[in-house]
């Protein structure tokens, strides 16, 4: 039974930090989300109208953000943008490991230390996620995307080879 209590603790926690890692992109889009709709219920938009508006804000950043880093060719404002979405996933994933973290780990500075560089990790998480949509393409001198050119046909010769 005690074998059994482990086994179910470490896939417990397996997947507790899957998910950290899996959701760290939607930190800020859940932050915008939950304050824009608080701001809508204190303002008299009732329960179920605070959390449309929630929704929506919330998968419009997402959508949003996505759309910029994928469509922008400025890199100053893609890593801008990253950033944004990273922070708040490295912030989120640095209180998470301490809560977690305080389950098993008695000392205090092994605690920050592992809070720490899981921030780290967390927030690189994230960064990766959001610049992924974004394709770096070299351009040619006239303008266009390389990647639009003709390709060479394969003649017998070069086939052959």
């Amino acid at each position: 039974m005690l074998a059994l209590g482990l086994v179910l603790n470490t896939l417990g926690i397996g997947l507790f930090c899957w998910a950290i890692f899996a959701l760290a992109v939607y930190a800020l889009p859940f932050f915008v989300a939950l304050s824009v709709g608080m701001l809508a219920f204190r303002h008299g938009a009732g329960v179920i109208g605070a959390l449309l508006i929630g929704i929506a804000s919330g998968t419009l950043t997402l959508a949003a953000g996505q759309v910029a880093v994928a469509g922008s060719r400025s890199l100053t404002l893609r890593i801008a943008i990253a950033t944004a979405f990273a922070v708040p996933a490295a912030i989120a994933g640095y209180h998470a490991v301490v809560a977690l973290s305080q389950i098993g780990v008695p000392s205090l500075a092994w605690r920050e230390a592992f809070a720490c560089v899981s921030a780290v990790c967390i927030g690189g998480t994230a960064w990766t996620r959001v610049t992924v949509f974004a394709e770096l393409r070299p351009l040619e001198s006239g303008g266009g995307v390389a990647g639009n050119m003709p390709r060479p046909v394969l003649t017998a010769s070069t086939h052959e080879r």
